[in-house]
């Protein structure tokens, strides 16, 4: 395995075979090489022949190390450790579709399948209730799936909100990290093949997430869930403080354009910590990229359940 440079494309060649590295590619490339991020985009980006002298030096430093690169129409979109186990977007569709298709009141809301993930946004608009009168939220479950390395298949409680069709992703589920035994008989010949033990656990996972997805719109966890919306409305934003609070709020959450979240925040004209999280999902319908967007959605959990501790300090840091 080495890499070839051909203007400002970079190649992994297996065997005789180039293969484009994409960007996820790129990162875990440098990664497995332990070249710093920042040095390696510099390489990349001013002197190919130097990021490509240093890759394909580390490769020879190492030639029995075993990586698995994972690739699509010619272009390499991952390049991780031989102990990654493969999950694959079909066999995760394959088991849950049929299960959604079945539920009823069921719809899928929103599905996408993006470089790095699957997602499947499901919503059952027959278990629902009010946050307050007039704000109607709906139980659902996003099921996600990374093949590249970037994310644990999961199922995950969505809560759907229809005055502005908002998607708030609650961060707690059932996942199974893609890490598994590594792909090497006892004589030191590579298999393609998982061995029995791997399938079966994976099948074991699977049937899990079946499970899982069954039980995921359960009434009692979403009305828990929606306990914590009405306790989030209860924590007021003094007026004088909510610029300040979604710059604190951006900088907590790592929330780029904080502008955008307060004119959604102010438009809303819910000004309680309740408000900040629709208005953080809300930017997440003006996120071009359906991987932030979804980030997003769970960021507004995670304002949700945040320390009331530290929404008092926000507050007090306008009035001191």
């Amino acid at each position: 395995m080495q890499m070839t440079a051909v203007n400002e494309n970079f190649d992994l060649v297996i065997g005789n075979t180039p293969f484009q590295l994409n960007e996820n590619a790129h990162r875990q490339l440098g990664l497995q090489l332990k070249i710093p991020a920042p040095y390696y985009e510099r390489m990349r980006a001013e002197n190919p022949g130097l990021l490509m002298a240093n890759v394909n030096g580390w490769f020879q430093q190492s030639p029995d190390t075993r990586r698995m690169v994972r690739t699509l129409d010619g272009t390499a979109r991952a390049i991780l450790s031989d102990r990654y186990r493969r999950i694959d977007n079909y066999e995760v569709a394959q088991k849950v579709l049929p299960i959604i298709s079945e539920m009823q009141g069921a719809r899928i809301e929103s599905c996408e399948l993006t470089d790095t993930r699957m997602y499947i946004k499901v919503v059952n608009e027959r278990i629902q209730t009010e946050v307050v009168p007039g704000d109607i939220v709906q139980a659902g479950i996003l099921i996600s799936n990374s093949e590249v390395g970037m994310g644990s298949v999961s199922v995950k409680p969505l809560i759907y909100r229809l005055v502005c069709t908002n998607g708030m992703v609650a961060d707690v589920g059932v996942g199974k990290r893609h890490v598994g035994r590594i792909n090497e008989s006892v004589d030191g010949d590579f298999r393609i093949f998982r061995d029995e033990t791997i399938e079966a656990e994976d099948r074991a996972f699977l049937m899990k997430i079946e499970d899982t997805v069954r039980a995921a719109v359960d009434e009692a966890r979403f009305n828990a869930l929606v306990q914590k919306l009405r306790d989030a409305k209860k924590a007021p934003i003094l007026p004088a403080a909510a610029p300040k609070v979604v710059e604190l709020a951006a900088k907590e959450f790592d929330i780029r354009q904080s502008e955008g979240i307060l004119g959604h925040l102010i438009a809303g004209g819910d000004l309680s910590l309740y408000g900040l999280a629709n208005a953080v999902t809300r930017h997440a319908q003006d996120v071009q990229s359906y991987d932030r967007s979804t980030e997003l959605e769970a960021t507004g959990y995670k304002i949700i359940t945040m320390q009331p501790a530290l929404l008092k300090r926000w507050n007090e840091e306008v009035i001191f």
